[in-house]
C-alpha cells in the first residue's frame, strides 16, 4: 500500500487545497497519471501519481487544505479496479452534510462550494438555512456572506456588521512575503523621468514592419524588459541577493515580471534573459502572461527570479514604489507614458511624452550610486532604443 502525499509544488508552498479529485476509489491509476488538481500559493496545479495500482482510499475531501507531506490518499499496488467507483464530490457542485450542530448527517445534505463551506465554518453558520444562488440551488460564497450579514443584522439591528473574506493561498502568501519584505529589508527608492518619444517612435517603426511580415507586435513592456536585462549585465550589482553568508551575485538574469490576476499577483520568469534578443523576450513574455492568467504555469516558470519588473502603466499609474520580492535586491516600478509640456534643448516649451521609472533597492546589497548607475543605463537604452537590437 502506497500513500499519496501533498507534494511541494513551489519553493514557497507550505500547504495546498484539493480543488478536485480526477480519480475515484476503485479506479486504476498509472504512474505519471494526473489524479487531482491542487491549488497552491501560486496557481492551480495538476498532481500526478508516483505509483501504479488502484486508488483504494481518499482521506481528503475537495476544498480541504493539507500541509506539504501529509497523506491524501492510498494506492493499492496489487489491487484490481472495481466495477463501481466512489468519487469525492465534484468541486463544481460539492455536497456536504449539514446539521444544526455543524456535523454531517446522512439525511440532511445541501450543495455548497468549498469556499462557501469554509466561510460557513468560520462564521459558525448553519448552511441548511442558506438559500443558494448557484446552479441547482448550490450555495456560493456570496450566499454565505449575505446570510451571515443578515443574521448578524437581525440580532443587532443598530450595528453595521461585516465578515472578513477568507484568504486564498495566493493572497495569504503575498501578505506574508510583503510583511517580511517591508519589515526586514531596508528599502530606498530612486526615480527618473525619461524622454519616451524615441521609444514610441521605435516601437511604431518596428511594429509596422512586424505587421507587414506577420509577426507579433512589441509592447512597451517588452522593450522595458529587454532594456532591464541589458542594464543588469552592465550593472550586475543589482542582480544579487542578501544571504546570511554574504551577498550572492547571480550568474544569469532570471527576469521576473508581475502579472495581475483576480487572486493577486503572479511573477513568471524569463530565464537567462541577458542572452535573449528582443523578439525572443517578447514571445516568451506573451506566452507566460497567457498561461499565468489561465493558471497553466509550471512551478519552474514562476520561481528563481533574480530581479523583478512591475509595470502599472497600462492601468494609468504615473509612478509608484514597488515592494522588493525577497530574496531579490531590487524591483523596478514602471509607470504610464504621459503626454505633458516639456522644455526642449532650445528652451522652448512643446508637447512631449515622459515615462517614470522607480527603483526600489535593498540597502544591504546596493548603495545609491550603484542604483543611480543602473537607472542611467535604463535611460540610455530607452532613449536610444536601437541599442536594444544589439
Amino acid at each position: 500500500m502506497a500513500e499519496i502525499t501533498m507534494p511541494k509544488l513551489s519553493d514557497t508552498m507550505e500547504d495546498g487545497v484539493v480543488v478536485r479529485w480526477l480519480k475515484g476509489i476503485g479506479e486504476a491509476v498509472s504512474r505519471g497519471e494526473v489524479v487531482a488538481e491542487i491549488e497552491t500559493d501560486k496557481a492551480t496545479m495538476e498532481m500526478e501519481s508516483q505509483e501504479d495500482g488502484v486508488l483504494s482510499e481518499i482521506y481528503v475531501e475537495e476544498g480541504q487544505r493539507v500541509s506539504v507531506g501529509e497523506p491524501m490518499a492510498a494506492i493499492d499496488a496489487g489491487g484490481q479496479p472495481s466495477q463501481s467507483t466512489v468519487r469525492a464530490p465534484e468541486v463544481a457542485s460539492p455536497e456536504i452534510a449539514v446539521g444544526t450542530s455543524g456535523r454531517a448527517t446522512p439525511s440532511e445534505r445541501v450543495k455548497a462550494s468549498p469556499r462557501a463551506r469554509k466561510a460557513a465554518r468560520e462564521m459558525n453558520l448553519d448552511l441548511a438555512g442558506v438559500t443558494g444562488s448557484g446552479p441547482s440551488g448550490r450555495i456560493l460564497y456570496r450566499d454565505v456572506v449575505a446570510a451571515g450579514g443578515s443574521s448578524a443584522s437581525s440580532d443587532q439591528p443598530s450595528a453595521a456588521v461585516s465578515q472578513p473574506a477568507p484568504l486564498s493561498s495566493m493572497r495569504q502568501l503575498i501578505a506574508e512575503r510583503m510583511v517580511e519584505s517591508k519589515t526586514r529589508i531596508p528599502h530606498f527608492y530612486l526615480q527618473i523621468e525619461i524622454d519616451a518619444e524615441p521609444l514610441l517612435e521605435f516601437q511604431g517603426q518596428v511594429n509596422s514592419a512586424l505587421e507587414e511580415w506577420g509577426g507579433s507586435k512589441l509592447s512597451v513592456n517588452d522593450l522595458v524588459l529587454k532594456a532591464t536585462a541589458m542594464a543588469l549585465t552592465r550593472v550586475p550589482q543589482l542582480n544579487a541577493s542578501f544571504t546570511g553568508e554574504g551577498i550572492l551575485r547571480h550568474g544569469h538574469v532570471n527576469l521576473e515580471f508581475a502579472v495581475s490576476l483576480k487572486e493577486g499577483l503572479l511573477t513568471p520568469v524569463i530565464r537567462n534573459a541577458e542572452s535573449k534578443n528582443l523578439r525572443q523576450i517578447s514571445r516568451e513574455a506573451g506566452d507566460l502572461i497567457e498561461r499565468a492568467r489561465t493558471q497553466r504555469l509550471n512551478p519552474d516558470e514562476y520561481r528563481g527570479g533574480t530581479f523583478t519588473v512591475s509595470n502599472l502603466g497600462a492601468r494609468g499609474i504615473d509612478s509608484f514604489q514597488a515592494i522588493i520580492d525577497p530574496p531579490q535586491a531590487a524591483i523596478l516600478g514602471v509607470g504610464a507614458i504621459v503626454k505633458k509640456p516639456v522644455v526642449d534643448k532650445d528652451d522652448r516649451i512643446r508637447p512631449g511624452h515622459r515615462l517614470n521609472l522607480t527603483l526600489s533597492c535593498d540597502h544591504r546589497v546596493v548603495d545609491g550610486a550603484v542604483a543611480a548607475e543602473f537607472l542611467g543605463q535604463m535611460r540610455r537604452l530607452l532613449q536610444q532604443p536601437a541599442l536594444l537590437l544589439l
